[in-house]
């Protein structure tokens, strides 16, 4: 059915749960995790700041450490069940973009996402990343709430 299943993640309690959802259907399935998480670009001025004063701890370390633990977190959820885990991170403004991309360069065949639970008013004038992976995705998406 599925065999390549990607969980995008920002770190909050929902993800993790749907994560741990797609982990465990991987697992009845016989599939592995692609999990990924996407990064917001520094702004230009305040990236070249950070070149300016040759910060040791720029932004893009920082966040690329936090991504890096983060997706730590989920390979060692799938690894302690037995499903295979990878995972990557990319820089985008628009994460639905990114996630979009990041299954379609994966081969993933679904991808298991979270929701934050806004209200229908909410949705409508906000919008939600699920909901623009929804609008734009041909992979099935699966959503935890």
């Amino acid at each position: 059915m599925f065999s390549h299943i990607l969980v995008p993640t920002d770190g909050s309690d929902q993800a993790m749960h749907a994560a741990q959802m797609g982990i465990e259907l991987a697992r009845s399935l016989g599939a592995r995790i692609y999990a990924f998480h996407v990064l917001a670009p520094l702004a230009a001025v305040a990236y070249f700041s950070d070149v300016i004063q040759h910060a040791e701890d720029s932004y893009v370390d920082r966040a690329i450490t936090r991504a890096q633990q983060r997706l730590a977190e989920i390979e060692d959820m799938a690894n302690k069940v037995g499903v295979t885990c990878h995972g990557g991170y990319a820089f985008d403004r628009r994460p639905y973009v990114a996630i979009v991309g990041a299954a379609k360069k994966e081969h993933c065949d679904l991808i298991v996402m979270s929701t934050h639970g806004y209200t229908t008013l909410d949705r409508m004038l906000l919008g939600s990343e699920t909901n623009r992976v929804l609008g734009c995705c041909d992979i099935p998406v699966l959503v935890c709430h």
